[in-house]
């Protein structure tokens, strides 16, 4: 065989796609575990954890001398982080800081930084040591706790994470930008923390409502007050929440109550202060904001104080208000508690991550246990050899001095006293000063004393109460020696406090979704209104074999509810939806609603008043049901049953309906029924519903409306026909009825896709499954009768068909309206 054939035995063929995609994913994990999200249970990041572990090996524990930081990163960079000294010597500077850490880890010296964003001085005149807090992150890591690898040069070992005795991942927080993953945690107070890990080691059942109680949200080192309890508890189930947090200030009078001034005391987690006092003083610049006459940072080491001073009659609450509208004096911290659990990223709420930590802390003392064990038998069965030696003086230096060398003293030693390698060589390491009667006494004073200890080891070992107690006492320590007060006050918002929604402009939106669930809000500016039978222009930026689904007009503070195949109901606010342009694809429904892996939106119902309505349901089957609206008022994030529904039966359409109303099914064949909704007497949440129109087998319900006086019905079929009938057109019977001709369909124009109630002045928005979108005026359009096809309203692609429709009314129509 000659080279060449070796050579080709070695070449592999190989995708470079695929190959790629593989390391692209190998790197991206590296990052994400290897430098972005911090370990669970010890809470740091690789970085954080080097920096440690070398002020550990250099000695640095509080009450040691002070050591420049530029030796910490030197050690650091040489011996673990090869990352570059400006990133370790950032992460060392941020675990000094007063305002970024709760509890900081490292005891700083000289210039760490400040809340007005100034930088830490250089590392080479700064000094730094480790807190004693810090210390109970290290001084277990001796005691064979946690694994070990090599370091990037294999030349030292570093540990892989530490035995911290408390979780400082929730103390502290955390924060980082991975590779398609992030995580964001905010700090926490350590009393409350220790109160809940003693509450789950008691009562391992105990609920979120329970551990609420005991914290009720995140404690940060600036303080301030948090008024949004739903996003904290969001954040605790979910691992996923929005947390509103708000400035804090109090009003000073002066001038004998003619002049007042508004002191803010205590700003926003992570806000610079003196980006807050420019943008106050830019709204006042700009007029944005009435009534402040000066503005000053009276700031000192005693505290934050920056002065609003108020013109007379000035209210002060009105102030805040627009400074928490209008500048980071409210900000929103958006929570996710991604850590890496096992060599994975995992987002776990509270209970998950704190039941997380006891089994590591479990397991941290189990191993610590064994090893004091080991270390307490070994010391016993060395001194028991020593006992033999001093009690048999005389013949043990015998036997040592008519031995050869130590080897042969080993042996003899070994046969006589039937000793262990172990305890003959420690006789033989003695000094000649032990070899006396009085030390008998602390021999075997030691050894009671490793028997008591041995017991008290195999008990914390043999008995989980033990351990349980061990454990709590641990704790309690803790709390007793670094506990404090909580900063971070949390409530509701109070009376005359401005609210989330108080931010938001109820501006009218544009609601549109998708097929596989893509949902986008857009303003209505977005599209001009064309004639009828143009082609439109693209609305919703659809993925391959993806289809529109739904349009809506709606205004940003709407409920929107979301009805599901399951016969589920979900709520949300249109201001949820996140505002994208027009063209854009949205984003998946599912970061709204926790819908389970088979379940799906099949009908979303905007409603502008909780009032005394109706809802009133059809299904594709044409099964109809009536419930009151305010059944739906309270709706709780993992929703609640509106239907109960047979067989491969799913929900179609839902409308909120008035007392007395009058009701038209519309099917996919053409038919049309109308009839009174007080027909169908009003039903509980779970129950079935009664026949609304008889189908034939082919046929499936394919729009529901209600009533309006002088409006007409609107009927658009699949190739984009369409034409308006007159109410008096159907005659009124009785539900059940299989209907009359409400629009004839035709090779043409296709089957009847949707209908909708309409007014001459209305605008009409047309979707395709494609995602254009057309906008036309309803006045364009001609009434016809029942029997006609009508004509056409947008003009499709060949591969494209009409999936929706919605109406704008004139009161949403602005100037952005007109025709053009």
């Amino acid at each position: 065989m000659t080279s060449n054939d070796n050579l080709g035995e070695r070449i592999k063929v190989v995708n470079i796609g695929t190959q790629l995609k593989n390391y692209y994913l190998d790197y991206a994990m590296s990052v994400n575990i290897g430098r972005s999200i911090p370990i669970a249970f010890d809470g740091q990041k690789p970085v954080h954890r080097r920096i440690l572990f070398a002020m550990q090996e250099l000695n640095n524990f509080p009450g040691k001398p002070y050591k420049k930081s530029a030796r910490v990163v030197g050690d650091v960079l040489g011996k673990y982080h090869p990352h570059g000294d400006t990133s370790i010597y950032d992460a060392l500077v941020r675990m000094a800081q007063q305002f970024t850490f709760r509890y900081p880890l490292v005891d700083g010296q000289g210039n760490f930084g400040s809340v007005d964003g100034d930088g830490a001085a250089a590392m080479r005149y700064t000094e730094v040591r480790l807190t004693k807090i810090a210390t109970h992150l290290l001084d277990e890591l001796e005691q064979d706790t946690v694994s070990w690898q090599k370091n990037f040069d294999n030349t030292l070992d570093e540990p892989l994470t530490l035995p911290a005795k408390l979780p400082y991942l929730l103390l502290n927080g955390s924060s980082g930008i991975g590779v398609g993953m992030a995580t964001n945690i905010p700090p926490h107070n350590l009393g409350e923390l220790v109160d809940c890990l003693t509450l789950l080691l008691e009562k391992p059942e105990s609920t979120m409502d329970d551990l609420i109680k005991i914290i009720p949200g995140p404690d940060f080192p600036t303080g301030g007050r948090i008024v949004s309890p739903a996003g904290v508890r969001s954040f605790y189930e979910t691992g996923r929440g929005s947390i509103i947090l708000q400035g804090t200030g109090h009003v000073e009078d002066r001038d004998k109550g003619r002049k007042t001034s508004y002191i803010i005391t205590e700003i926003p987690y992570m806000v610079n202060k003196s980006n807050l006092v420019k943008a106050i003083a830019d709204l006042v610049r700009d007029k944005k904001v009435s009534g402040i006459t000066d503005l000053r940072d009276e700031s000192d080491r005693d505290g934050m104080r920056v002065v609003v001073e108020l013109k007379a009659g000035t209210d002060w609450k009105f102030i805040e208000k627009k400074l928490f509208k209008h500048t980071q004096l409210q900000t929103t911290f958006g929570g996710i508690m991604l850590s890496i659990v096992n060599g994975m990223p995992t987002t776990l709420g509270l209970i998950p991550m704190l039941t997380g930590f006891l089994g590591f802390r479990k397991e941290t003392v189990t191993k610590r246990t064994k090893f004091q064990l080991r270390k307490a038998q070994d010391r016993k069965h060395i001194l028991e050899g020593i006992h033999i030696a001093i009690t048999n003086i005389d013949e043990t230096i015998k036997i040592i001095r008519g031995a050869s060398g130590n080897t042969e003293a080993a042996e003899l030693l070994r046969k006589r006293f039937d000793l262990s390698d172990k305890q003959a060589k420690a006789i033989l390491d003695m000094k000649l000063g032990r070899l006396t009667k009085l030390e008998v006494g602390k021999v075997e004073k030691e050894i009671a004393e490793l028997v008591k200890t041995i017991k008290r080891l195999l008990d914390i070992l043999e008995n989980p109460d033990t351990m349980k107690k061990l454990i709590k006492k641990e704790f309690t320590d803790l709390r007793k020696e670094f506990a404090d007060e909580r900063r971070t006050r949390v409530g509701d918002i109070e009376e005359g406090d401005i609210t989330a929604e108080d931010l938001i402009t109820d501006n009218p939106m544009i609601i549109a979704t998708t097929k596989d669930g893509y949902i986008k809000r857009v303003k209505p500016e977005e599209w001009r209104s064309q004639g009828r039978g143009g082609k439109g222009v693209t609305g919703i930026q659809t993925r391959e074999e993806d289809q529109a689904q739904d349009i809506f007009s709606v205004t940003n503070k709407q409920d929107m509810l979301a009805f599901t195949n399951l016969g589920k109901v979900y709520k949300f606010k249109v201001y949820d939806v996140s505002e994208v342009g027009r063209a854009a694809k949205g984003t998946p429904i599912t970061t709204l609603l926790p819908l389970v892996p088979s379940e799906f939106v099949t009908a979303i119902l905007p409603v502008k008043e909780w009032d005394e309505r109706f809802l009133f349901m059809v299904t594709a089957m044409g099964i109809v049901k009536k419930l009151p609206l305010k059944s739906f008022q309270k709706v709780r994030r993992t929703g609640i049953i509106a239907i109960t529904l047979d067989g491969d039966d799913w929900l179609r359409k839902t409308r909120a309906v008035e007392p007395q109303t009058e009701i038209i099914i519309v099917s996919k064949r053409g038919q049309g029924i109308r009839f009174n909704e007080a027909d169908v007497r009003p039903m509980g949440r779970t129950a079935r519903g009664v026949i609304g129109i008889r189908l034939s087998l082919d046929d499936i319900v394919v729009g529901m409306e209600v009533y309006e006086e002088g409006a007409s019905l609107l009927c658009v079929s699949e190739n984009g026909y369409g034409k308006r009938t007159g109410f008096d057109e159907f005659r009124l019977i009785k539900r059940g009825g299989k209907g009359v001709r409400a629009m004839k369909i035709n090779a043409k124009s296709g089957p009847v896709q949707t209908c909708r109630v309409v007014q001459p002045e209305d605008h009409l928005f047309i979707i395709t499954k494609n995602g254009q979108t057309i906008k036309i005026q309803i006045k364009t359009i001609r009434e016809c009768g029942r029997y006609a096809t009508g004509v056409r309203l947008i003009r499709l692609n060949d591969d494209d068909l009409v999936n929706a429709i919605t109406r704008e009314k004139p009161e949403n129509n602005g100037d952005h309206l007109r025709d053009e």
